[in-house]
């Protein structure tokens, strides 16, 4: 079976979390990614803990990929890299607004090398405004677009702010710039015309927290008030015996079960804590889940690779990556089942520059001898 973008071809500048998980993202789909790098190799390629040439954040990011380097400060390399323009469909990179066109490579250049080229620029405030040359990473994302302070809401609304975990404000822009290249490509499906994109980490962080904004406009209080104010059944986290359960939601008909469940006419939370805590995770959520009440254990990193349902939904993939030979390596495959058009990733991320000679031989027509002269001129590695 074909993969959704198996006909399409991204020229992939991008570093670190935001646009490589965008691009991990198309990868999935069946887009072939080149990821391309500075000869000396992106930043996070070495962030420990290291695994031969790559730390784990870059396996994490960049498999499905294929690699190359590139030195785009020289005009062999810039050359090189407007002839992959010419036979891509995609240019994804998260630079400092600006960078591509110090460079000369910025959407003005390239829309005139391929004008159906979807050129997609991510970056933590956008484009232009007062704020776009100022440096961002996921938790700044959070931090300002009020993530944060309202995930330490959740916990004490006199406490601090509380970040995630897994660069959520990476992840999160990341799956939306995704989304808006696949829109863009569907515009030049139907028109044959590109466009450039601009993914602002802020305002996709903001635009996740819409309920708690209009919460605050139409209310005049903050979400944590109006929560404990309108509160409608009981749930949250409880301590069991052996761990912790979330019970969310009971409601309703749901109520109405959690009560003839214990036998009393009104179930509040003290009543759940007490219960609780006198049973094991496993207990609780096999009673609740029989009477069709929902719960979840809190689970850790250990006890979801290991979880029956996802392993029966065959959730975890696992990859051969020639530079883990003592450790299996299960990657969480793609969350969204095609029937028509399986996605998943089952190669390694690229060893730095491994695929050069493939790229420039196969798809640009260079010959041996001119790959090895550009490597000898640190055009590549």
């Amino acid at each position: 079976m074909k993969k959704i973008l198996e006909d399409i071809r991204v020229c992939d500048l991008s570093h670190v979390w935001f646009g490589p998980w965008c691009t991990r993202i198309l990868a999935a789909l069946g887009a072939e990614v080149i990821k391309i790098e500075p000869t000396w190799g992106e930043f996070i390629r070495y962030n420990p803990p290291l695994f031969g040439d790559a730390g784990l954040n870059f396996l994490c990011l960049n498999n499905g990929k294929k690699g190359m380097t590139l030195d785009l400060k020289n005009p062999k390399g810039k050359e090189i890299f407007f002839e992959l323009v010419k036979k891509s469909d995609v240019v994804v990179n998260n630079f400092m607004p600006g960078t591509m066109e110090k460079l000369g490579i910025g959407y003005d250049v390239l829309k005139k090398i391929n004008p159906r080229i979807i050129y997609a620029q991510l970056s933590g405030f956008g484009s232009d405004g007062p704020y776009a040359l100022r440096p961002s990473f996921a938790s700044i994302g959070e931090a300002y677009s009020s993530f944060t302070r309202l995930n330490g809401d959740l916990v004490d609304p006199d406490g601090p702010p509380r970040p995630t975990t897994d660069a959520f404000g990476d992840l999160v822009p990341g799956t939306w710039a995704a989304l808006g290249i696949i829109a863009a490509l569907r515009h030049r499906d139907l028109t044959g015309i590109g466009q450039s994109i601009d993914v602002s980490q802020i305002e996709v962080c903001t635009y996740m927290v819409t309920n708690s904004i209009l919460t605050y406009l139409l209310t005049g209080e903050l979400p944590h008030v109006i929560r404990k104010k309108y509160r409608t059944g009981v749930g949250g986290i409880f301590k069991a015996k052996d761990g912790y359960v979330q019970v969310t939601g009971a409601r309703g008909a749901q109520t109405d079960r959690l009560s003839k469940l214990f036998g009393v006419d009104h179930v509040d939370d003290e009543i759940l804590k007490k219960w609780i805590e006198e049973r094991t995770v496993a207990e609780v959520v096999e009673l609740f889940s029989k009477n069709d009440l929902p719960v979840a254990p809190c689970n850790h990193v250990y006890d979801v690779v290991k979880d029956p349902h996802l392993q029966a939904r065959n959730f975890f993939v696992e990859i051969q990556d020639p530079r883990i030979k003592d450790k299996k390596v299960l990657f969480p495959d793609f969350p969204i089942k095609f029937s028509e058009t399986p996605s998943h990733i089952d190669t390694p991320s690229p060893m730095l520059g491994q695929h050069n000679e493939e790229i420039l031989s196969n798809l640009l027509g260079f010959s041996k001898e001119q790959v090895a002269k550009l490597r000898e001129e640190r055009v590549i590695t």
